[in-house]
């Protein structure tokens, strides 16, 4: 049977309600505003009829959240996996990036990646159920605290739920042309110490050794490592606590992403192999959250087709690639479950303070979630 499309999603109402999310702040690290946001999603959730849990938090992260819809049939049903979690620190709706209408586009933290596209999601499931049309399997949503960090303390639990499921969608951010994603990079971060050798640093300068000064050259060369296979970057770095200290400590994070595994194999090979340039300081570098790579199958290309067909009834085209940026959908997708990403509202300037989404974008999007819903 055809997947039915005109349901009635309305921008400007989706528009509001994701507004209520947006200005509920919730970044990774801090525990209670990331509860307090899924808290917030629970309750819609709840109202729209699912069986709601919270699975306490671990590791220092909030909450999950999973909510299963009532359906007629015990099949592996379909997983809308997203993150309730961003980048955007508490204050940002005050200093920097308020909830606002610029013409087409809407701005706030967190509204591209990836509230929009959760809510959208969400809405999606709503609509169907007011219009009385069944999905094509049980749906389950899983909302996860800690995606902008690798998903160290929720990835058992997205492959447990994933593995009960026939299929994987992720209303992560459209691409720029609005089609989606297919696959994605591999991706490994780093932990980096260097330790020197305090002194004063007004007295007795020469006689300390400077743990920043080490990090600075170490963050150099490991970024001049990158190449057209496997990229390098360090985005976090901690040090000091008095200026006229030479620091004893440095710690930093790096980064490295590769389009195949065995390249980010050998760049993990390459970053835990490094050395102090000098004997007088050491450097200590340990592997952290891992992402494999997901590169797409004939099962993923089947389910993109049927998205495909979908989005062409819309009126528009959905092509696809596979993405740098890691996602919990390389979890699933190197699980070997169908899964389709990148199914979120089109937008920009993601982890900035320019983030926004097209909200003409909105309801188009919303149909097309809906129609993967009766379809896959």
């Amino acid at each position: 049977m055809e997947a039915k499309l005109d349901l009635p999603f309305d921008n400007e109402a989706m528009l509001a309600g994701l507004r209520t999310w947006v200005e509920c702040e919730s970044p990774t690290h801090d525990a209670a505003a990331v509860n307090r946001m899924m808290a917030l999603a629970a309750r819609h959730l709840a109202l729209m009829g699912a069986t709601v849990e919270t699975i306490p938090g671990r590791m220092g992260f909030g909450d999950c959240v999973r909510a299963r819809f009532p359906h007629t049939s015990n099949e592996p049903g379909i997983l809308v996996l997203a993150h309730l979690d961003t980048v955007h620190p508490v204050g940002t709706l005050a200093n920097g990036l308020p909830f606002r209408r610029e013409g087409d586009k809407a701005y706030g933290p967190g509204i591209q990646d990836m509230k929009g596209g959760t809510y959208l999601a969400i809405e999606a499931i709503r609509q169907l159920a007011i219009a009385g049309i069944a999905t094509s399997k049980p749906v389950t949503v899983l909302l996860t605290p800690d995606e902008e960090v690798g998903s160290p303390s929720t990835r058992d639990l997205i492959e447990a739920e994933a593995a009960r499921h026939s299929v994987v969608l992720v209303p992560e951010p459209a691409r720029p042309d609005g089609g989606v994603v297919t696959g994605r990079y591999a991706i490994a971060r780093f932990n980096l110490r260097t330790t020197g050798r305090p002194s004063h640093a007004g007295a007795r300068l020469g006689e300390g050794r400077s743990a920043i000064r080490e990090m600075c050259k170490q963050i150099i060369a490991i970024e001049e490592m990158t190449t057209e296979a496997c990229t390098f970057s360090v985005g976090v770095i901690h040090a000091g606590q008095w200026v006229n200290c030479v620091a004893t400590y440095c710690d930093a994070e790096a980064l490295s992403m590769a389009k195949r595994q065995e390249d980010l194999d050998a760049a993990v090979e390459l970053m835990l192999k490094r050395k102090p340039s000098g004997n007088d300081v050491s450097l200590e570098v340990t592997r952290g959250v891992t992402r494999p790579v997901w590169e797409p199958d004939a099962k993923v290309l089947a389910l993109h087709a049927k998205a495909e067909a979908i989005a062409k009834r819309l009126g528009f085209a959905l092509p696809h690639q596979s993405s740098g940026g890691g996602s919990d959908g390389n979890f699933t997708g190197a699980m070997g479950i169908p899964t389709l990403d990148g199914l979120g509202i089109i937008g920009a300037q993601a982890h900035t303070l320019e983030e926004h989404v097209i909200v003409s974008s909105m309801a188009p999007r919303a149909k097309l979630f809906a129609g993967l819903l009766q379809s896959v």
